[in-house]
């Protein structure tokens, strides 16, 4: 670990090889989540040699999401067979299990290197070597990314050889350059080029100080094909026939991998537009729950619905508006939009407002078939995952101004999105109180109904509740009303 600058302004610099280098990363993402509370100003990169894998696919895009990918650099040769190991899931049976240890000791232990590898065959090597190049290759061959490895780059990597270098950020693309570089290597160039990262770096230091290029160029060929040849060059593999045009299709493929983070951004904007006519369906629904002669409000009238075209169609609409928001989270966590994307008004303000206006006709729904005899109660067990990340969302957002103070008229839209749920909750609590004899069970139920009607109560009074709420026929006005009666009637009982 070195430490640079002076003044205000310093930059911390971890390497290490081979398993030195995982040590390295976990050390560098340590000091990147404790940085970022207490100072802004120190930067810090992280710089591995031949560093074998540390991380699934969630680890990979969770280090993506904190923007944490560009403080790393990961340096592999293109004969090394350490960072492409642990692609492989299990070792052969016949090369046992302490052969995968000798190589992780090698690689720690260099002056005991070359003894270490001299103790392990030929034949044992070609083994080693054989099995990771074929999970390499058919993992490799599907259309999913390579969707089938346990562990997962990130970062940029860094493919060296004699003939240059070439960097790569796609996690699909750098394990593709993993396979196609490697499959210009033998048994035995797989082992020593481990110890040759020092050669490497000299090399492409001279390079980089005498500007020298090697690569000779048609002027009648394109920038961009100019630049295919050149990568293809560096990386090593331009006398591999068989590898000159998977590996420029690669980078292709690199180049038009998808639409940056802010032109997603703006296309789910117009996605959005498009699913408002949806959510103004359930508005006017509401609205017409509302104005109904029964007084039930829009969470009974829904729960209630039976086979209704109007409580099918808004019916239809809640698992429209699901799959939009279902599709954003799952954007969000797959790194195809930025980073701070919870953190845009328009966007936590839309969740918001989906939130209370659709989780209502959830808990309606969840209920209203019963659900709850079989998986318990909504809160623990049947609330959907988004409710709890767009909470999260508000709570963070940077606007935290207080917004209920002094309402002077009720909320169009009851600020507790789980509020019908609660109720239910303790009508069932109250169901209880009738047929409970345990006293201490009676103490806990007694406690649970007081909590939960100063909390709304407190919603009321706060006018943090919409008036459906307190329509007259409604499950909480229903609810007071079997409370008064179960307290008139414990008071007559004990009078008497």
């Amino acid at each position: 670990m070195a430490i640079i600058g002076t003044g205000n302004t310093k930059s911390i610099v971890v390497t290490g090889h081979s398993i030195g280098g995982a040590i390295a990363s976990l050390c560098t993402l340590w000091l990147l989540s404790y940085l970022q509370h207490i100072s802004s100003s120190v930067s810090v990169l992280c710089i591995t040699f031949g560093s074998p894998l540390l991380g699934n696919k969630s680890f990979s895009n969770a280090i993506l999401k904190e923007k944490w990918g560009t403080n790393f650099c990961h340096i592999v040769s293109k004969h090394d067979i350490m960072p492409r190991l642990l692609f492989a899931p299990t070792i052969p049976h016949s090369t046992k299990l302490n052969l995968l240890l000798q190589f992780w000791q090698m690689s720690m232990i260099c002056p005991s290197f070359g003894k270490l590898a001299v103790q392990v065959s030929d034949n044992e090597k070609a083994e080693l070597f054989n099995f990771v190049m074929s999970y390499l290759h058919a993992a490799t061959q599907d259309g999913e990314g390579c969707e089938s490895f346990l562990f997962h780059p990130f970062g940029s990597y860094l493919f060296v050889s004699e003939d240059g270098a070439l960097c790569v950020d796609s996690p699909v693309i750098v394990i593709r350059m993993m396979h196609l570089t490697f499959a210009t290597s033998s048994p035995a160039s797989s082992i020593e080029d481990h110890l040759k990262y020092g050669e490497y770096v000299d090399k492409l230091s001279l390079e980089f100080l005498v500007q020298r290029n090697s690569m000779q160029v048609n002027i009648s060929e394109s920038s961009y094909e100019a630049g295919l040849e050149f990568a293809v060059q560096s990386a090593g593999i331009a006398n591999q026939e068989s590898a000159i045009e998977p590996a420029k299709e690669c980078l292709k493929i690199a180049r038009r991998i998808g639409p940056s983070p802010t032109q997603n951004v703006a296309h789910l904007a117009v996605t959005l537009s498009k699913v408002v006519p949806y959510r103004a369906e359930i508005e006017w629904y509401k609205a017409w729950c509302d104005d109904q002669s029964d007084q039930m409000g829009y969470y009974d009238m829904f729960k209630r619905r039976g086979s209704s075209k109007r409580g099918m169609k808004v019916n239809m609409n809640r698992h429209i508006l699901a799959r939009f928001w279902d599709k954003v989270i799952n954007m969000l966590e797959t790194n195809e939009l930025p980073g701070d994307f919870e953190m845009i008004p328009k966007w936590y303000n839309a969740s918001q407002f989906y939130k209370l206006l659709v989780e209502p006709l959830d808990i309606a729904e969840y209920y209203g078939k019963q659900m709850h005899k079989t998986k318990g109660h909504y809160i623990k067990h049947g609330r959907d995952r988004r409710y709890a990340i767009f909470d999260r969302w508000w709570k963070d957002r940077v606007d935290t101004r207080e917004e209920n103070n002094g309402r002077s008229k009720f909320a169009s839209l009851t600020q507790d999105s789980c509020f019908w749920a609660r109720v239910e909750e303790a009508r069932e609590w109250l169901n209880n109180v009738r047929s409970e004899c345990d006293t201490s069970k009676l103490v806990v139920l007694w406690g649970n109904i007081e909590n939960f009607e100063n909390y709304a109560m407190k919603l009321v009074e706060n006018k943090e509740v919409s008036q459906d709420v307190l329509a007259q026929n409604s499950s909480y006005s229903m609810w007071l009303e079997d409370l008064r009666e179960m307290r008139e009637l414990n008071a007559k009982v004990e009078i008497v």
